[in-house]
């Protein structure tokens, strides 16, 4: 009896991985549009190669549009991309401002594993005021924020806290819910897109840049 747990275990294991490899990986792509025929979508890359993505109904379309720290406002949901400085405070190096729908999405502190160092805090800001500029002994930090533009944040998410500072230059990206007419010829974007069993690409979700902005991600 036990080894026939043993063998039946062992093939619900081989079957959970074999499906976990049989999800397709999602490729990045930056480029810019060259046109929108029916659902096919057509991009050139910065090499000039041009490539043809599939849009599906579930396609998710979201703008990405820059601003600066003076948008930032009281309970605004936010993803932070922050350094943990030495006194406990999170130095930010760029934020996104989340439109109101996806509220909750990733909510947490953790640590970014595509970015060493760094962490990532979605969360709600409770309360923006000026950086303190005389209570800090990090030379890199006071530098950040030493000037009257400088912010500091209070971050509350589902059991937690944090304090960022944000330098006055911090990248600052509004993210708002798009459609397919943001994909004009010329457009910056990033797709992300799985790769189908017959070479295909099917893109999942695009990001579009506003006003001549070239999104990160």
């Amino acid at each position: 009896m036990a080894n026939r747990w043993r063998i039946v275990v062992g093939w619900m294991a081989v079957t959970i991985v074999t499906g976990a490899a049989a999800q397709p990986a999602l490729e990045r792509i930056h480029a810019d549009v060259v046109v929108v025929a029916g659902d096919t979508l057509q991009v050139k890359t910065a090499t000039s190669q041009v490539m043809s993505i599939r849009l599906a109904d579930k396609t998710r379309v979201q703008s990405r549009a820059a601003a600066d720290s003076s948008r930032l406002a009281s309970g605004l949901y936010v993803g932070v991309t922050a350094v943990p400085q030495p006194d406990g405070t999170l130095l930010a190096s760029q934020i996104n401002v989340f439109p109101e729908s996806l509220r909750g999405t990733g909510e947490g502190h953790r640590p970014m594993e595509t970015l060493p160092g760094s962490t990532m805090t979605n969360a709600t800001v409770g309360t923006v005021a000026a950086a303190p500029r005389s209570t800090t002994t990090n030379a890199t930090k006071a530098q950040a924020v030493g000037n009257d533009r400088s912010r500091q944040l209070t971050l509350t998410y589902a059991g937690g806290e944090k304090v960022v500072m944000v330098p006055d230059a911090t990248p600052v990206i509004l993210s708002e819910i798009g459609d397919r007419s943001l994909l004009v010829p010329g457009a910056h974007v990033v797709v992300y897109a799985s790769r189908q069993a017959d070479g295909s690409l099917a893109s999942e979700r695009i990001s579009v840049g506003k006003n001549g902005m070239v999104p990160a991600s």
